[in-house]
């Protein structure tokens, strides 16, 4: 009998364009875990309320960030992408959770602060219980992995004590999920003026987008923060040099980043140069994957047929779990 695989979930929002952070902190280790793992990927339109009230670009957006997800390596034939709200399922093991989740404890969290502090005027419900629902959309496929960043580390502690309070309150249903990536650190892609990571929606000539043009690809990284150079052999690199270096040893050849490397030790870096092969890199690179997503925006049905089939799989999934949630509290 084959061996049942390990369920993998992530989500990601449907706000703002993908970008080359989202690439390589998430997408390509996505693409490679569908062939190991029954895996689930689903457009957080639920979760993207708590900051953009405004919707009139919702449905053009999900569709744009299937069409990037699919061009980026996801084959909905290995794994199932689905819509958030096409999932009532979740809505409710969301109420049963926010039963066992504390106001203390949901108002620590460092995402809630940070929300906080970006939109004190619109404070609400949804954003103080957004972990709950985090752990709602883990918990309905009784997921055991979820790959996520160290900045949502938090919110996976939060969901295995949500299901251990669960468990100990009406018997065992839900497994502990845990934080998973494929060994290593993952990338971290900073900002083209190193002052953070890249961002969906903030800093946008910083950011490198799947969705740039040739053009613009090369007047972004033309105008990148550089020095005048190290002034000492083996420097350490200002984080917004480092930033370039990263990009550099993702898209180019190794001996083309072991030059830049060895100029940069020996003060001899000519960062126009570095710049100039580094934006034909990204270029190469860039074009494919925003050329196949353009061509699969033109069939917006197609990409609703995907949302339509992952969602029926995604809510048989759900609704076995629901069925082992109502009969443990006694419903």
């Amino acid at each position: 009998m084959e061996n049942k695989k390990e369920i993998v979930l992530s989500g990601i929002r449907p706000t703002g364009f993908l970008h080359l952070g989202n690439y390589y902190g998430a997408l390509r280790n996505w693409a490679r875990m569908q062939y190991e793992y029954d895996c689930y990927f689903f457009i957080a339109d639920w979760h993207s309320l708590t900051t953009h009230a405004d919707t009139k670009d919702l449905k053009t957006n999900t569709r744009r960030m299937v069409s990037e997800l699919v061009a980026g390596g996801l084959d909905p034939e290995k794994c199932v992408i689905y819509l958030q709200s096409d999932i009532p399922e979740i809505a409710e093991l969301y109420l049963y959770l926010n039963m066992l989740a504390y106001r203390g404890e949901l108002e620590k969290t460092s995402t809630f602060k940070d929300k906080v502090r970006q939109q004190p005027e619109n404070v609400n419900a949804g954003l103080i219980t957004y972990p709950v629902l985090q752990a709602a959309d883990i918990l309905i496929h009784r997921a055991l992995k979820v790959p996520v960043g160290k900045d949502q580390e938090q919110h996976i502690e939060m969901t295995r004590n949500f299901a251990e309070r669960f468990n100990h309150r009406y018997g065992e249903v839900f497994p502990l999920p845990v934080a998973f990536n494929y060994g290593g650190e993952l990338v971290k892609i900073l900002n083209l003026d190193g002052s953070g990571k890249m961002s969906k929606s903030e800093n946008q000539m910083n950011t490198i987008y799947l969705n740039d043009d040739d053009v613009l690809i090369t007047r972004k990284i033309m105008k990148a923060k550089t020095d005048q150079g190290p002034v000492a052999v083996n420097s350490k690199k200002p984080d917004y040099i480092q930033g370039l270096f990263t990009l550099l040893s993702l898209v180019s050849k190794k001996d083309t980043v072991d030059k830049f490397e060895e100029d940069f030790n020996q003060c001899r870096i000519r960062y126009g140069d570095m710049k100039k092969q580094l934006a034909e890199d990204l270029v190469s690179f860039i074009r494919p994957l925003r050329e196949n997503a353009q061509r699969l925006q033109q069939n917006p049905a197609h990409i609703d047929g995907i949302l339509s089939d992952g969602a029926g799989k995604a809510r048989k999934s759900a609704r076995a779990t629901l069925v082992k949630v109502r009969e443990a509290i006694g419903f």
